[in-house]
C-alpha cells in the first residue's frame, strides 16, 4: 500500500505551483488593482476640481444656501401650489444688472408683485442687444434676505439656460416662481414683507472644457450670486500655475 500511495502524493506535489511563482502573481495582481484604484482617485480628484464651482452653485441652488433661490427641487406638487388663504402677502421687487462688457439693456417688465404663500406668479424681464453682432448672455441670480431662499423657488426662468440674442434683437423673458408655504412655520422668516429677486447677465465665454461661462472675473460673479462673503477655493488652471512657479 505505501507502493501505490508514492506517486499520488507526487502528483499533488507538481500541480502545486512553486511559491516563488505564486507570490509573484500575487504582488502583480496587487499592484494592478493599486494602480486601478489610484488612476481612479486622480481622475475622480481632477474632474471635482474642474467642477468644482459649478457644483457648488448647484448646491446653493439645490439647498437656497447664500441667497440661491431653490430651482427643480421637488416643491412642485399641485398641493404645494395652492395659495394660503388668510396669509400676509409678501412683496417680491425686481432687479436687473448687467456687466459692462454686454452690450445689452436689460429691465424688469415690473417694479414688484405681491404673491401669498403658495401662490404661483408669472413676471417678466425684457432684454435688447444693442450691437451689430449675436451675442450669447448667462444670467445669475440671487433673493435677499437670504434667509428666505430656501422657500422662493422657481418653475421656470430664462436663468436656466444661455440666452442668445441676435444683433438689435430685443425678447420677453419669463419668470414663473411661488414662495413655498413652508415658509409659514419657520420663526427666522416671520416678519418677512420685502424679498428682492436680482439678476445679472454676463456676456458668455467658452472655458478650457468648452463650456460656457460668465465673461467675467469670479469676484464679479460670486458678487452677482451672493456669495461674495464665502471664500472660494482658486480655480485649477490658477493653481495648476502656481505650482508650476513652484516646482
Amino acid at each position: 500500500m505505501s507502493t501505490n500511495s508514492h506517486p499520488k502524493t507526487l502528483l499533488n506535489a507538481n500541480s502545486r505551483p512553486p511559491p516563488y511563482a505564486s507570490r509573484q502573481s500575487l504582488y502583480a495582481a496587487r499592484n494592478r488593482n493599486l494602480l486601478m484604484y489610484s488612476s481612479a482617485v486622480i481622475v475622480f480628484a481632477v474632474g471635482m476640481t474642474y467642477a468644482a464651482v459649478p457644483l457648488y452653485r448647484m448646491f446653493c441652488a439645490a439647498t437656497g444656501f447664500a441667497g440661491t433661490p431653490n430651482v427643480g427641487t421637488g416643491r412642485f406638487e399641485p398641493a404645494r401650489l395652492v395659495p394660503v388663504e388668510g396669509a400676509r402677502r409678501i412683496k417680491v421687487h425686481f432687479n436687473a444688472d448687467r456687466a459692462e462688457a454686454l452690450p445689452w439693456t436689460f429691465t424688469p417688465q415690473q417694479k414688484f408683485v405681491t404673491v401669498l404663500p403658495g401662490e404661483t406668479s408669472l413676471a417678466f424681464y425684457k432684454a435688447k442687444n444693442e450691437s451689430s453682432k449675436d451675442i450669447i448672455g448667462i444670467a445669475t441670480y440671487n433673493v435677499t434676505p437670504d434667509r428666505i431662499a430656501p422657500y422662493f423657488s422657481k418653475v421656470e426662468c430664462f436663468c436656466f439656460e444661455e440666452q442668445k440674442l441676435l444683433a438689435g434683437e430685443d425678447v420677453d423673458m419669463p419668470l414663473l416662481f411661488f414662495i413655498d408655504k413652508d415658509i409659514l412655520d419657520d420663526p427666522a422668516c416671520r416678519g418677512i414683507d420685502d424679498v428682492v429677486l436680482s439678476y445679472t447677465f454676463f456676456r458668455a465665454r467658452r472655458n478650457a472644457q468648452g463650456h460656457l461661462e460668465p465673461d467675467a472675473s469670479d469676484k464679479d460673479v460670486q458678487k452677482s450670486l451672493g456669495l461674495e462673503n464665502y471664500e472660494m477655493a482658486p480655480r485649477a488652471e490658477i493653481r495648476n500655475a502656481q505650482a508650476g512657479k513652484s516646482s
